[in-house]
């Protein structure tokens, strides 16, 4: 087979459907950008679950003097110093703690007015309204029940409460967004073949002449094929190619540099150019494969070879 008459074969083809070939090369960019960008995104969140479990903290609420007038868990009265001291102890005895910090009310008040000052609530706190604590850093995040079953309901505990839940709701968020991500690419997809079908099936009927003539003299029906194949693999290839660029462009304008909400949102721990790299050849082996057979299953049915 001739390499130069598939290559004429394949600029005449896209010459001829050059509107078709566009939308192709669009939807086929669209589709496999948020193909990328749905991996990326899982990396992002499986990076930001192990940066920010690492540093969640089970937080141990005790009860001051206002607690033991509105909060059931409070009736016997506010933390005694005995009562601290225990929990204290018990803390440090336990194999899943890692590190304790006690926090008291008047650190708590301050670390308050800082986050909250401009709230009308914070001009009528006063100190002895916060709730001491201890925040307890586990060695395993996952083990924080361990801790709300020892604490919880013991005297002059109020509350035990775990950041992760909070994190759990954020990444549950996140996965939503993930999966629409992979929806619309979905629909995109489809989109894509149905124009790659379309495209062959009219550069098929366009070129139907020369197609009989091949058959005529004994050409294979590969070596028919070929150019039409070739047709939607190039024009996947350019969408691909298209859909890297976009991905690198995020990466170093809106990640890195430009943007730069690597530098602007520092406590989120971004996917680096490891992680890209890694999807651009998958980007690109997908958007050569997907639309060349996509065009040799259309090609069974339009082209009779």
């Amino acid at each position: 087979m001739r390499a130069q008459f598939v290559l004429s074969e394949i600029r005449v083809g896209l010459r001829r459907n050059l509107t078709m070939t566009f939308a192709v090369v669009v939807s086929v960019a669209l589709s496999l950008a948020l193909f990328g960008g749905s991996l990326l995104m899982s990396d992002q969140v499986s990076t930001m679950k192990g940066y920010w479990y690492d540093k969640v903290n089970v937080s141990i609420f005790l009860c001051n003097k206002s607690d033991a007038t509105s909060d059931p868990n409070c009736a016997k009265g506010a933390v005694t110093e005995d009562q601290k001291k225990q929990i204290l102890a018990d803390l440090k005895k336990m194999p899943v703690v890692e590190q304790v910090l006690y926090e008291s009310q008047d650190q708590a008040y301050k670390h308050y007015k800082q986050q909250f000052g401009n709230s009308p609530l914070a001009s009528s706190l006063t100190p002895d309204q916060m709730q001491e604590s201890y925040r307890i850093k586990l060695k395993d995040p996952q083990k924080y029940q361990v801790i709300a079953s020892a604490f919880n309901g013991r005297d002059g505990v109020q509350s035990v409460q775990d950041q992760k839940g909070i994190l759990d709701n954020l990444f549950t968020l996140l996965g939503y967004l993930n999966w629409a991500a992979r929806g619309v690419m979905a629909v995109m997809l489809i989109v894509a073949m149905l124009l790659i079908v379309n495209t062959v099936r009219v550069s098929a009927f366009s070129r139907r002449r020369e197609t009989g003539i091949m058959r005529l003299v004994g050409a294979s029906g590969f070596y028919i094929q070929a150019p039409f194949i070739m047709e939607a693999a190039v024009a996947g290839v350019i969408g691909g190619t298209l859909a890297c660029s976009f991905l690198v462009i995020v990466q170093y304008f809106v990640i890195e540099h430009g943007v730069a909400l690597s530098q602007k949102l520092q406590l989120i721990n971004f996917v680096g150019w490891d992680a890209v790299a890694a999807k651009l050849p998958l980007i690109l082996a997908t958007s050569f494969l997907f639309p060349a057979l996509a065009a040799f299953f259309a090609l069974r049915k339009y082209l009779k070879v």
